[in-house]
């Protein structure tokens, strides 16, 4: 009788033990998830600060094939306090006219600490990409005006990181419009270089 006892007590002693750690686990990550909702992250903010098109070249000898080199410089801030933010994957590519028009480029990982800046100047390129007769013909129009209006993309996921916690990641989407315009000391080849220089905010989905 006496080693049923100690048996029960010892079961019992156990499953207070596992009761009382079950509760402080329970209750870190409840205070965890309520400072996480307090604190509120906003959202990081992107920033186009330089863009260039080194080629945009139209082939039209079997069908219509876009061939593209662009280097852009983009920023980000995390404009938390508190909360720090995790880059575990940015996928960066150029648009035109809803149609994308370059390769994504992976750009490094990156974590940022409060108030933390980042900086990316990946090169995106687009080789015999097919593109729509119409297309072709507003962007030549483009060409011929000097000024092209392209969307630089940005599709990855974060997380962010409050004190020792880290969230799941989340699906981040950025939107940077780019005016470029035909730089007067290019032109020689046929081929013309269009830049951009005027920092621009981006539209940011998290």
């Amino acid at each position: 009788m006496s080693k049923d006892k100690g048996d029960c007590e010892r079961r019992r002693c156990l499953k207070q033990v596992c009761g009382c750690l079950f509760l402080f686990v329970f209750l870190v990550l409840l205070t965890i998830l309520i400072i996480f909702l307090v604190l509120r992250p906003t959202k990081p903010k992107f920033y186009l600060k330089d863009a260039t098109i080194y080629d945009l070249d139209l082939d039209s000898s079997d069908g219509f094939y876009l061939n593209t080199t662009i280097q852009v410089t983009l920023s980000s801030r995390n404009p938390n306090d508190r909360i720090g933010i995790y880059y575990d994957r940015l996928d960066v590519y150029a648009e035109y006219k809803s149609q994308q028009i370059t390769l994504p480029t992976r750009v490094n990982r990156a974590y940022q600490g409060h108030n933390d800046v980042t900086v990316w100047s990946p090169f995106l390129y687009g080789r015999n990409v097919p593109v729509a007769s119409d297309l072709c013909v507003t962007l030549v129009q483009d060409q011929t005006a000097g000024l092209v209006l392209i969307h630089i993309k940005v599709a990855g996921k974060l997380r962010w990181k409050v004190g020792t916690w880290t969230s799941n990641k989340y699906h981040i989407h950025v939107t940077c419009p780019a005016f470029m315009t035909v730089d007067s000391t290019s032109g020689h080849n046929h081929m013309l270089t269009y830049r951009f220089q005027q920092i621009t905010g981006c539209t940011v989905d998290v």
